[in-house]
C-alpha cells in the first residue's frame, strides 16, 4: 500500500507532523492498536497470550501482529466499552466466542473476500485494488472499510472530491466508523475548511476517547480557530495517551506556552 501524501499537520513551533491519513490495514502493531483504540499495551499482549485476541505474527518476531480479522475483534471491545462493560466483561465476552473463533481460522484453507483481496492489493501497491473495493462494496463485504480505503486511493490520486464522497459513504453505511470520521477530518482541515473539520475531530474522539492521534490533530485545530483553552486541553490529553511520545519535551513546552497569559490579555 503506497502511504497516504505527507499530511502537514503541526503547530507554529518545531513540533514534528505526527498524524496523516488511516487506511483501514490488513495488520497492526501492537502500538497501533493501543493508538487506535486506547488500550494499554498490557492488556492487549495479555490477552494474545492468553489466547483471546489472535495474533498473526510468528512467534519468533519481535512482537505481536494483528490481521483484520483480529481487527473486527478490537472494535467489538469498543463497543462492549461504548455499552459501560469493564475489562473483565468484556474478557468474558471475548472469550465466550473463543471457541467459534477458532473453528473460523482453524480451517485449512479460506478463500480470500472480495475486501480482503482488495487490502493486499492495495498494500502491494497495485491499481486493481480500487476495483476489488468496488466489488467488495457491491457484495456488501465490510462496505464501510471498503468505502474508507478507496477514499485514501483517489486521495492518492488527487481526486479530492471523489475521496470527500468515499469517506462520507463510509459513514452512511457505519456512522461510528472512526477513521472515516478521522479522515474527514484531515480532508476538511486541507480544504481550510476548521469547523467541519472540528466537528468530525470530535465525533472521531467521542467514539473511541483512547484514539491519541485524534487529540494531537483536535488540538491544532482549536489552536488555529483561537480556543487555546481547548488546545491545550485536547493536546495535554495526548500527551497523557502518549507518554512516550520522543517529542514530549517539544509538547511540553507548547503546553506551557498556551497556558502562559499573553501580556496583552494583561492590559
Amino acid at each position: 500500500m503506497k502511504e497516504p501524501r505527507p499530511k502537514v499537520i503541526s503547530f507554529p513551533s518545531p513540533v514534528p507532523s505526527k498524524a496523516g491519513y488511516q487506511p483501514v490495514k490488513s495488520s497492526y502493531t501492537v502500538k497501533e492498536i493501543k493508538q487506535l483504540f486506547g488500550l494499554s499495551e498490557k492488556t492487549i499482549r495479555r490477552w494474545t497470550e492468553q489466547g483471546i485476541i489472535q495474533a498473526s505474527s510468528p512467534s519468533q518476531t519481535p512482537d505481536f501482529v494483528y490481521d483484520f480479522q483480529a481487527l473486527t475483534q478490537f472494535r467489538r471491545v469498543r463497543e462492549l466499552r461504548a455499552q459501560g462493560h469493564s475489562i473483565r466483561q468484556i474478557e468474558a465476552e471475548l472469550q465466550g466466542q473463543l471457541n467459534l473463533f477458532r473453528v473460523e481460522t482453524g480451517r485449512l484453507a479460506r478463500l480470500l473476500t472480495p475486501f480482503e483481496e482488495a487490502l493486499l492489493l492495495h498494500e502491494q501497491g497495485d491499481p486493481k485494488a480500487a476495483e476489488h473495493y468496488v466489488e467488495a462494496i457491491n457484495e456488501g463485504d465490510n462496505v464501510a472499510e471498503a468505502y474508507c480505503n478507496l477514499g485514501i486511493i483517489n486521495l492518492e490520486r488527487g481526486q479530492l472530491g471523489a475521496a470527500l464522497d468515499n469517506f462520507t459513504l463510509s459513514l452512511k453505511n457505519d456512522p461510528r466508523h472512526v477513521e472515516a470520521h478521522y479522515n474527514l477530518a484531515n480532508l476538511y482541515y486541507d480544504a481550510g475548511d476548521l469547523q467541519l473539520a472540528k466537528l468530525h475531530y470530535e465525533a472521531a474522539a467521542q467514539i473511541e476517547p483512547g484514539f491519541s492521534l485524534v487529540y494531537f490533530n483536535m488540538s491544532l485545530v482549536y489552536h488555529k480557530l483561537g480556543d487555546l483553552d481547548a488546545a491545550s486541553a485536547t493536546l495535554e490529553k495526548y500527551r497523557q495517551l502518549e507518554p512516550e511520545d520522543e517529542d514530549l519535551e517539544v509538547l511540553n513546552q507548547l503546553l506551557k506556552a498556551m497556558k502562559s497569559p499573553s501580556p496583552f490579555d494583561q492590559k
